[in-house]
């Protein structure tokens, strides 16, 4: 499906159709969990602006590809599409597996922050937690591609490392929280 018309005054109505055809109300969990993915994978774009590596830009702009393909999975409710590979999940792994290799132990929780690249990886974590719980609730109303969870369990980890790795490279000191500070 290509969009040749953005207002189609179709949605006038609140109600709005999935890639199938089939109108919904805009509302409906589905449209809520397309919603969630539109709002991550526009953070990833504005984390993505602010990196000064290659490989990560290039990382992150895969990982928008892999949010379109989830998208374009739950869009067609029969459960057929599987857009999103199963390689996917291993890239992330791979690469959670690397950065934790050069990343020293994590003793306490950290505060987000540091550099502008840094904080946005962080906004962009929770983000994706974000959508994680809103395709848990869907899942749960319509029983959905366990891949999809899988998928955005290992990304938010990904971002976290993502993040600490960056602050290393950057040699910016991570912040700990204190207790009863």
């Amino acid at each position: 499906m290509r969009i040749t018309k953005v207002t189609t005054k179709t949605g006038d109505d609140g109600k709005t159709s999935l890639a199938d055809g089939k109108r919904v109300k805009k509302n409906h969990v589905i449209i809520d969990a397309l919603g969630e993915l539109d709002h991550l994978n526009s953070v990833i774009g504005w984390a993505e602006v602010a990196s000064s590596s290659k490989k990560n830009s290039k990382d992150l702009k895969s990982i928008q590809q892999d949010i379109f393909n989830i998208s374009g999975d739950i869009s067609l409710p029969d459960g057929k599409s599987k857009l999103l590979k199963e390689e996917r999940i291993f890239f992330l792994e791979n690469q959670i597996t690397v950065m934790s290799k050069n990343l020293p132990p994590l003793k306490e929780f950290i505060l987000a922050g540091g550099s502008e690249f840094n904080a946005r990886l962080h906004i962009l974590r929770t983000t994706a937690r974000n959508t994680e719980r809103c395709l848990v609730s869907m899942q749960e109303d319509k029983g959905r591609n366990i891949l999809h969870l899988k998928y955005l369990n290992r990304l938010s980890d990904y971002l976290f490392l993502l993040a600490r790795a960056v602050g290393l490279s950057e040699n910016l000191e991570e912040e700990h929280w204190e207790l009863n500070k």
